[in-house]
């Protein structure tokens, strides 16, 4: 080959070629790809290769409750704190730690004991505050973690570490990861669904939290919104009728062909792939989102917030309908955990939003056989403190962040249910070894009875068959992984 652009146009080809095929991107499947957009050829390509593990999970549904709840008033019970409620933090459970700037200049930090009342439930005998009425029948399918532990001690890193395994933004999300490793389980529905409680204002949350980062876009969460359009711009506009759109999206595919050829740009794939992906769900979403389809016992199981259209009970009960259908990842949010005041307040209402529904969304799964392969994930970023963020009253209190030690429950898809995991001193300040004795645990090493949020990250994958260490994506020099370069799996976790 004498001509140097010929040579030149067949160096870029094969580079690409074996750079796509490397990263599992498709090119070995690309024939494939265009002839058959739906071919498990192309699915199968687009996936890296891992080490085949004994998935126990198929799907994921994460009950995230953003804003950080109090473990003290609904887990975690501690009842010294009631008794020394006033007194100041011993500097010795303090132990210098870090505080936010919200209350590093109060001129007393006084423990504040819960105003809600505990009992223990269950044949676990596992204990939950009053506000929980809900949870106490399905608390012997439950993990409580009760030693997650943080870095991040304000709201975005916080948030972001959970989702992406980086506090700072760019990094792919937990269901695109899962979507890039494992792929989709329908045709019809995008792998990572997102749902947000609607009508709250508290700390904002932001598309990038379900975003793809550095992976292909297609892997990215796609949110669902209540009304009549769940998705943006789905819907045909007025004088387009189906056939029509058929025509014009068989168009766009050859022009996109052609620009690939052109420009060898893996996005363009995904890009055609979303296209004729949106065109199904034109079709599957109205189904699956109707839920008049439901019968009446299931919304009086839900609560009668589920009749209403964005609420948290309407998102679980949509939940069990998009696992239903073979969605990987079902990531519902809601905000309004973050009390820094009005606790009791503030607290109570929140739990009458979710309690029955989370308890509810278990019971269902349970019921239709799929809680065994479905792992449901219930938690925020961090936890409070135990002393009292501003005034502590003897009707009202507040508490601040607090990374150190807080509460997560897990349940279904080959967790161990009936079981507490990890503990915290008497104080509820710092995780604490079997004696009762404070422990600072660390990242780059496993700490018996403590779990990081890498080590939960590096579970959850476990248990949907995935070597956490094996799911890398190699970008701009380096290989990354969700759990970076830490991680361990908790094997006390699983059944």
């Amino acid at each position: 080959m004498h001509d140097p652009v010929a040579r030149y146009a067949a160096a870029v080809t094969r580079r690409h070629f074996f750079g796509a095929s490397a990263a599992g991107l498709g090119g070995v499947a690309l024939s494939s790809l265009l002839s058959d957009l739906r071919s498990s050829h192309a699915a199968a390509a687009a996936r890296p290769a891992l080490a085949p593990l004994a998935a126990k999970a198929k799907r994921v549904i994460y009950l995230f409750q953003s804003g950080g709840p109090a473990q003290q008033d609904l887990f975690d019970y501690k009842p010294l704190l009631n008794q020394q409620n006033g007194q100041q933090l011993p500097d010795h459970v303090r132990g210098g730690q870090r505080l936010t700037g919200m209350s590093a200049q109060q001129a007393s930090l006084p423990l504040a004991g819960s105003h809600f009342k505990f009992a223990q439930y269950g044949e676990s005998g596992a204990w939950l505050s009053e506000l929980l009425p809900f949870h106490r029948e399905i608390v012997d399918d439950l993990c409580f973690v009760k030693s997650m532990w943080t870095e991040a001690i304000n709201h975005d890193p916080a948030i972001t570490f959970f989702q992406t395994g980086s506090q700072i933004a760019g990094r792919p999300s937990l269901g695109a990861w899962l979507s890039y490793g494992l792929g989709s389980m329908n045709d019809d529905l995008p792998a990572f669904i997102v749902l947000v409680t609607a009508n709250q204002s508290d700390q904002p949350l932001y598309a990038r939290l379900w975003g793809s980062g550095f992976l292909d876009s297609k892997h990215q969460g796609v949110q669902f919104r209540p009304g009549k359009d769940p998705v943006l711009y789905l819907s045909n506009p007025d004088g387009v009728c189906r056939s029509g759109r058929r025509a014009m999206l068989d168009k766009l595919r050859e022009l996109n062909r052609r620009q690939f050829e052109q420009e060898l740009d893996p996005e363009i794939e995904s890009r055609i792939v979303q296209y004729e992906l949106a065109f199904r769900m034109q079709t599957s979403v109205p189904e699956a989102t109707d839920l008049s389809r439901e019968d009446a016992s299931t919304f009086e199981l839900y609560g009668s917030d589920s009749r209403t259209p964005g609420t948290f009970a309407a998102n679980c009960l949509l939940a069990r309908r998009l696992a239903e259908r073979g969605v990987r990842f079902i990531q519902l949010y809601h905000q309004g955990w973050d009390h820094h005041g009005g606790l009791p307040a503030g607290l109570r209402n929140q739990c009458q939003e979710t309690d029955q529904p989370a308890a509810a969304l278990l019971k269902d799964l349970k019921q239709r056989g799929m809680l065994d392969d479905t792992l449901v994930v219930w938690g925020g970023e961090f936890g409070r403190t135990s002393y009292s963020q501003g005034a502590l009253t003897a009707t009202d209190y507040g508490r601040d962040h607090h990374p150190r030690c807080f509460t997560v429950w897990l349940a279904g898809g080959g967790v161990r249910p009936g079981v507490a995991y990890g503990r915290t001193d008497d104080y509820g300040y710092n995780i604490a070894d079997e004696a009762g004795n404070a422990i600072q645990p660390r990242k780059d090493q496993f700490t018996p009875g403590a779990v990081h949020v890498h080590d939960l990250q590096a579970t959850l994958l476990h248990l949907l068959g995935v070597d956490h260490t094996q799911l890398v994506y190699k970008y701009q020099g380096r290989r990354y992984r969700l759990t970076d370069v830490h991680g361990h799996v908790v094997e006390d976790l699983l059944a």
